[in-house]
């Protein structure tokens, strides 16, 4: 499992303690952008979907498809892009529209046909999970049934577990779904107002992976956070 942490890193001091590990760099905050892919073992593009719907902002897919075209280095991969709270036709007309082939991953979000997930995991060798407006409390009853649905029925149609990532899912390393990857801004958003460095924070999070297999748990016996 891979921790990307999110960027920007204030101070630079604190994003070059953490050189070597992977990142994860947001088309909507590019400011640590040739520094991380000095100093990363891996990286990840991310579109700026969920940040520019919290602000309102409209994308401009060309300006992305160009950070991508510049930025794709060897082991890198982007998140095609998105719209959160669209429709499945939207989705995947923007997926059709990607240019960069596979060094993307679409995106299927948890209100859209589990069907959809199913058919983009046989298509991609990378799918990441977003959460939506009715699924927006991470481990809430209602995001874990879901979830769990989801695994449920990719277990039914993969021989080995499907390469999963969990958008800003670092909360779920150590948990029951078997995510290949997962993405926060915790350590850039928290290291100065915590008793740990930038770097402890990082290590602490990098420790804790999920299993290979995804195993059910019954309802009745769920956590909620």
């Amino acid at each position: 499992m891979i921790h990307y942490h999110g960027t920007p890193i204030t101070p630079i001091s604190a994003l070059y303690e953490l050189a070597g590990r992977n990142f994860c760099v947001s088309h909507a905050r590019p400011d640590d952008m040739r520094r991380v892919a000095a100093i990363a073992s891996s990286f990840m593009l991310d579109n700026g979907a969920f940040s520019k719907f919290k602000r309102g902002y409209k994308t401009d897919w060309n300006s992305y498809y160009a950070f991508c075209e510049e930025w794709l280095y060897p082991g890198a991969w982007a998140v095609i892009p998105d719209v959160i709270d669209a429709g499945s036709q939207e989705q995947d007309a923007l997926i059709r529209e990607w240019p960069h082939g596979h060094r993307g991953a679409p995106v299927w979000h948890m209100d859209e046909p589990i069907h959809r997930l199913v058919r983009l995991t046989e298509q991609w060798p990378r799918v990441c999970i977003g959460s939506t407006a009715e699924y927006w409390v991470v481990m809430s009853e209602i995001w874990q049934r879901r979830m769990d649905e989801a695994w449920t029925e990719l277990n039914k149609h993969h021989r080995f577990t499907p390469n999963i990532h969990m958008l800003r899912g670092m909360q779920l390393s150590g948990e029951r779904w078997p995510f290949g990857s997962v993405d926060s801004t915790d350590v850039a958003r928290n290291h100065k107002s915590r008793d740990l460095t930038a770097l402890q924070m990082a290590e602490r999070w990098d420790k804790v992976q999920c299993p290979a297999r995804y195993q059910p748990v019954p309802h009745e016996q769920l956590e909620l956070r």
